[in-house]
């Protein structure tokens, strides 16, 4: 898959992580970039193609497949974080995750691998986490959520490669975007995260993991569980 002379859409391009993917695909020579927001309004990227797109509304999805018939890299990138747990958080909020990061993913994607197998093939990158493999008590319905959002990666992997389709899982650690700002710790710069996505699109990379404790929480897979989660007390009468 090569950047240069192809033409990118990006999800959830206002800010973050996706304003830097569309400023950098037009900085590798992308031949058109579409950068997409719910409120495109506030997308502030001179040169790139703005257009609405809200990916939880089917009928937004719809119509930012119809506007843009000649993608061939797709950069699913746009997320939420409600900070709910499963047991005690909102329930409509943590729905919101998961029509988020999974169902408006599979939207997205439904929507545009016919146009990219139209134009003979091409990319869909998928904007992961550390926490889709690894819990974290306060952030559960994120976790669950982008799980899920991984596996699906993996199964629309398998279904899209006889297309001439890669698709690519991004997996990456804290990194310094709004949905992260006041917290005082250790964090990716997003520009490099970005350009380490970008470079293993045109590797034609399965997956992309970019930091250590990433690639920690992946090895912890195959360990015994309570590596990475506490095991319960024992039971008292």
């Amino acid at each position: 898959m090569k950047i240069d002379g192809s033409v990118a859409l990006v999800t959830g391009a206002n800010r973050g992580i996706g304003r830097h993917f569309a400023r950098q695909l037009m900085d590798r020579g992308a031949a058109k970039v579409y950068a997409t927001a719910r409120r495109a309004e506030l997308v502030d990227l001179p040169g790139a193609h703005v257009l609405p797109l809200d990916i939880t509304d089917p009928a937004s999805v719809a119509a930012a497949a119809e506007a843009a018939q000649d993608v061939t890299l797709l950069v699913n990138n746009a997320g939420i974080s409600t900070s709910q747990n499963l047991l005690t958080g909102d329930l409509d909020k943590i729905r919101l995750e998961m029509d988020t990061h999974y169902f408006g993913t599979l939207s997205v994607v439904r929507a545009f691998a016919p146009v990219i197998a139209r134009h003979g093939g091409g990319a869909v990158l998928n904007v992961l986490s550390v926490l889709s493999w690894k819990s974290y008590n306060g952030a559960n319905a994120y976790a669950a959520a982008k799980a899920a959002q991984w596996s699906l990666t993996n199964g629309i992997r398998l279904e899209l490669a006889d297309d001439g389709i890669l698709v690519t899982g991004l997996h990456l650690s804290v990194t310094d975007t709004d949905m992260m700002a006041g917290r005082d710790i250790p964090m990716n710069d997003p520009a490099d995260v970005v350009r380490a996505a970008l470079d293993g699109i045109e590797a034609d990379r399965l997956e992309v993991v970019v930091d250590s404790d990433t690639a920690a929480a992946k090895a912890a897979l195959s360990a015994d569980p309570g590596v990475l989660r506490p095991r319960p007390l024992p039971a008292t009468r």
